[in-house]
């Protein structure tokens, strides 16, 4: 009786197209981190903006939107390794 072994299946990008994945992974990684620094930014507004105009409810808004950035950027951080680690090398 003859048992079927399974081989080993990696999945490559054709020819050149790693480069431009590449390229484009790289842009979409470096516009999340400025989005992060613009979020940050707009937050620490929202409070300051807040308690300069007697408005509590802007200034609630600024300190939840500073922690929701805080706790996106450790996801950001943590998850993609996260991701490799359940994955693997990606080869079936």
């Amino acid at each position: 009786m003859r048992f079927l072994i399974p081989l080993k299946v990696c999945p490559v990008a054709p020819g050149q197209a790693q480069q431009y994945v590449d390229q484009i992974t790289g842009n979409v990684l470096w516009g999340v981190q400025w989005i992060f620094v613009v979020a940050l930014v707009i937050s620490v507004a929202a409070i300051a903006g807040g308690r300069l105009f007697m408005m509590p409810h802007a200034s609630r808004a600024g300190v939840i939107s500073a922690v929701v950035v805080f706790l996106s950027v450790i996801a950001y951080l943590t998850l993609p390794s996260l991701l490799d680690a359940l994955m693997g090398k990606g080869c079936i």
